[in-house]
């Protein structure tokens, strides 16, 4: 395997080669361990993101700022988590899906396609959003909701 990075001695990841828009010495966020972040694709945790437990970044996806990707959530494909975002339990976001600001995505819930999750907005249970959807501001979509294709929720 190539390694595309370390874990320094701080919990950080340093980058050992260059790929998408790192470069070799790049000092990225934090990860518990190998198993978070993939050696594979562009993904890439950076600035004070935190991904951790079980939770798994991979594909070309990036997580930002402040972010969290914790427990058994999984981020992957072209998706962003940015902001303080957080996205927990066994959590989806996948595709050229965004999380971002304080959104929160938890429990079961997917976040996939182009769909955008962000300010307070939460997304829980079983839900799934998806397509080119829209949540945000204080919206909270849960249980086994469905928002899809250009749906936008607000509240």
């Amino acid at each position: 395997m190539n390694k595309k990075y370390e874990i320094n001695s701080n919990g950080r990841v340093v980058a050992l080669r260059d790929f998408g828009d790192v470069e070799v010495g790049d000092v990225g966020g934090f990860v518990e361990s190998e198993d978070n972040l993939s050696h594979d694709g562009d993904c890439w945790v950076y600035d004070d993101a935190r991904v951790s437990d079980n939770a798994r970044v991979s594909g070309n996806a990036q997580v930002y700022g402040a972010a969290r990707v914790s427990d058994n959530a999984r981020v992957y494909g072209n998706a962003w988590v940015t902001g303080n975002a957080w996205v927990t339990g066994n959590a989806l976001v996948t595709d050229n899906a965004l999380v971002c600001s304080d959104a929160r995505v938890y429990d079961n819930a997917w976040v996939t396609d182009n769909a955008r999750v962000s300010d307070n907005a939460r997304v829980s249970g079983n839900a799934w959003v998806y397509g080119y959807a829209q949540v945000y501001g204080a919206a909270r979509v849960y249980d086994d909701a469905l928002v899809s294709g250009d749906d936008v929720v607000t509240e």
